[in-house]
């Protein structure tokens, strides 16, 4: 079987989600609290972060889901803040924080473009953070479709996002594979009628996403050689 797409989550699939954000929740949440630890614990508990092991926890808002929904668990906890505001600042922040690569990117995306297969990333972050993170690993340019929960598809699970890439680069969902660290990325999958493949350099684990997934790999450096070993099965069966 040959597929002509690939989708990738970002957070926790490119990029190792604790070795991105766990450092930089710290930081943002005690700068939130104005160093008032009372309101710092108040702020992690609200999104499920543990700052002593500087860690999300895997039911946190930030694991898959929007900068909005995001802010809504913060707000009761800062008073005279917008959610506008917060949005806003979440996004500025975000968008410089250090990113932890799951594995070599330039070689691995470069070697599915060798194979004239079209990429895209599909990210529940705002686009204008996410293609900033995206520039600062250098593989911006190697992706034919970048969207955020901003750009105008919605949001996944619902398969908006992952369709617009079939629409803009006219593929069937059927060629395409979808690949994400959380339930929400494996949802919108199978919403779309697309491959699902879980990766396990986020929180989830595999028996969370194994009922969702076509297969589960270690990290997306283990893609090349699965979506080989498909092609070479589908040509032994003709």
């Amino acid at each position: 079987m040959h597929f002509s797409g690939v989708l990738f989550d970002k957070d926790g699939t490119l990029f190792d989600f604790h070795g991105t954000w766990g450092d930089w929740a710290y930081g943002f949440l005690m700068k939130l609290s104005g160093g008032d630890m009372l309101r710092m614990q108040l702020l992690s508990n609200a999104i499920e972060y543990d700052p002593g092991q500087k860690r999300f926890l895997p039911d946190s808002p930030a694991v898959a889901g929007t900068p909005g929904e995001i802010a809504e668990r913060l707000l009761p906890h800062l008073p005279g803040t917008t959610p506008s505001a917060l949005i806003t600042h979440i996004n500025r922040t975000s968008a410089v924080a250090p990113t932890t690569e799951a594995a070599p990117l330039l070689p691995l995306l470069g070697r599915l473009r060798s194979k004239g297969i079209k990429l895209g990333c599909v990210t529940n972050d705002a686009e204008a953070p996410a293609r900033a993170h995206l520039k600062s690993a250098g593989i911006c340019d190697l992706l034919d479709y970048v969207v955020g929960f901003d750009s105008g598809y919605g949001a996944k699970p619902a398969p908006g996002p992952l369709l617009g890439f079939c629409d803009r680069l006219d593929l069937r969902p059927d060629q395409v594979v979808m690949v994400g660290d959380s339930r929400h990325d494996l949802i919108a999958a199978r919403a779309a009628g697309m491959c699902a493949v879980g990766v396990l350099t986020g929180l989830a684990t595999e028996d969370e996403l194994a009922p969702l997934a076509d297969v589960v790999l270690p990290d997306i450096g283990a893609l090349p050689a699965w979506l080989n070993d498909l092609e070479q099965v589908s040509t032994a069966a003709q």
